[in-house]
């Protein structure tokens, strides 16, 4: 077995065990440090509720401040202040959205399927919205109170029920926002302080829950409008987000199914059924079933040595990969003892190159005393030689 087969191996059984990493959720060394880190300093001061003692959350923060823990800490405990002094707990029991039938007909959103991956897709026609009809409807308090609601049945339901069905991890949201007629002259200023709320809350207190987010249908008027609101917007988020004109379909395609985008955004989807796409909140979390096994107690599951969560996803998918991971366990074993078996052979190798460097050592070291004596002997003939020299003169 040469060293080059080695090697192959080696890398054979890197990828399969980076694969399982991923299925499983698991993070690189640096973000399990950093998770691990934050929760212990959290823990010391004893500010980490039970709800948010997950890698994922803690993660998220983390990952929103650049893996510095001390920000990311500072970020983490803001949003708990926030939640107690909103009373956002009670907002996501108890809040009562009585006009959300007459709010999504003058403001056409909801969450529709997933995309490619398995994500939540949000969409969003802030072009079509009736503004003078929204402020009728509701108010810019109760809005953003119905915000809250949805942003924790998101978590909460979305994307847990979203992660069984996927069988992976699931913890943001791709959306679509179409702005089709939105400008500068039609963004008042009522619509403009309920963005910048909702931009607020989003990004200080429900980190890293966004994708991808594509604009679409982008007009001049709206490009303008986008100079000023992007800088309310976190520059990480803003990396996020797409603008783009009437073109946008083949962009689109690439993260969601044509099936599960509907017909008025170039989809195949009508639910005509329910009325329309974005009345139903169409998804996995309305499946039955789906909803059961998300809220069973195995569906979160702790690594006691980490104090790491895992979602029921994460372990289905690992009982559906047992028969692949026997078979490449079993070329692991076989990859294991020829490695072993060449190790072996190495070191036996080293053993008789180490016996060989003793015995020349050895040699090395008679050779100095022979040459040293040769030495003596030198320095003993010259005077021998001075002195017969002098007896010929």
């Amino acid at each position: 077995m040469s060293f080059r087969s080695i090697e192959q191996l080696l890398r054979r059984n890197s990828k399969i065990k980076i694969s399982q990493s991923i299925a499983n959720g698991i993070h690189d060394q640096k973000e399990e440090r950093s998770v691990q880190a934050l929760r212990e300093s959290l823990l010391a001061t004893n500010q980490l509720p039970e709800k948010f003692d997950d890698h994922h959350v803690l993660l998220r923060f983390l990952r929103m401040r650049g893996f510095n823990v001390i920000k990311a800490k500072e970020m983490f405990l803001n949003m708990l202040k926030w939640r107690e002094d909103c009373a956002v707990d009670t907002i996501a029991k108890d809040f009562k959205f009585e006009e959300f039938d007459a709010l999504k007909r003058c403001y056409p959103h909801g969450f529709h399927g997933v995309d490619r991956f398995g994500r939540p897709l949000y969409i969003e026609r802030i072009g079509s919205v009736d503004l003078s009809k929204l402020m009728q409807v509701t108010s810019i308090d109760r809005y953003i109170k119905y915000h809250i609601s949805e942003q924790e049945k998101t978590l909460s339901l979305r994307y847990p029920a979203c992660s069984v069905a996927a069988k992976k991890h699931i913890s943001s949201t791709t959306a679509i926002l179409d702005v089709k007629g939105l400008g500068m002259n039609n963004f008042s200023k009522a619509a403009r302080e309920m963005f910048i709320e909702i931009q607020k809350i989003d990004s200080n207190y429900y980190p890293e829950t966004l994708h991808q987010l594509y604009i679409i249908n982008a007009g001049s008027g709206f490009r303008a409008l986008w100079k000023v609101l992007k800088t309310f917007m976190e520059a990480r988020t803003l990396k996020k987000i797409q603008v783009l004109g009437t073109n946008y379909l083949s962009t689109v395609l690439e993260a969601v199914e044509p099936s599960n985008l509907p017909e008025f955004l170039g989809g195949t989807c009508t639910c005509s059924a329910t009325g329309g796409c974005l009345l139903q909140d169409k998804g996995p979390w309305t499946d039955a079933g789906i909803i059961r096994a998300s809220k069973e107690p195995s569906a979160r599951h702790v690594d006691s040595t980490c104090g790491r969560k895992r979602t029921l996803g994460m372990l289905l998918l690992e009982d559906n990969q047992v028969a692949n991971q026997m078979s490449e366990n079993t070329h692991q074993k076989q990859a294991s003892e020829q490695i072993s078996g060449k190790i072996q052979e190495l070191e036996d190798c080293a053993a008789q190159t180490k016996e060989t460097l003793e015995t020349l050592i050895c040699k090395q070291k008679e050779l100095g005393i022979h040459i040293e004596q040769l030495r003596e002997l030198l320095r003993d003939d010259v005077p021998a030689e001075k002195k017969t020299s002098e007896k010929e003169k």
